[in-house]
């Protein structure tokens, strides 16, 4: 997966994060007051992009975090089966299956066009055009 560090300290909600492989979306931010014999602790609170899950992560402000490196691109739908639409790439043309978000279901035709995301090797769809 390609991801790059970034201090703790810089995170915003809203940013994206890796947290056990998984990339996701910083929901909250929680910052400790540093004690007699550490440093300040951030406590991040995050929903998995893939997974649909929360994940945690505390270290201390001074550490690196890993950030995903997102590739926005376009696409066209070929076919749509059930909860998964089989996509051509606008740029080199290579075709790739992926799954449909609940909030696309009915606006998912083919033909459409779809902005998508490429994260680690797996596409996200995030809207169509």
């Amino acid at each position: 997966m390609a991801d790059k560090p970034v201090p703790m300290n810089k995170l915003k909600e809203g940013n994206f994060i890796t947290i056990d492989g998984e990339p996701c979306k910083i929901v909250k931010i929680t910052k400790s007051k540093p004690g007699k014999h550490g440093s300040t602790k951030v406590n991040v609170e995050a929903m998995g992009l893939f997974d649909e899950k929360r994940h945690t992560l505390m270290k201390p402000s001074s550490d690196n975090a890993m950030v995903p490196i997102i590739e926005k691109k376009s696409a066209q739908v070929l076919s749509v089966a059930g909860d998964t639409a089989q996509l051509m790439d606008m740029e080199d043309y290579s075709t790739f299956d992926a799954k449909v978000p609940d909030e696309f279901k009915d606006k998912m035709v083919e033909g459409a066009e779809v902005i998508y995301w490429v994260i680690g090797g797996k596409m996200l769809i995030k809207g169509i055009q």
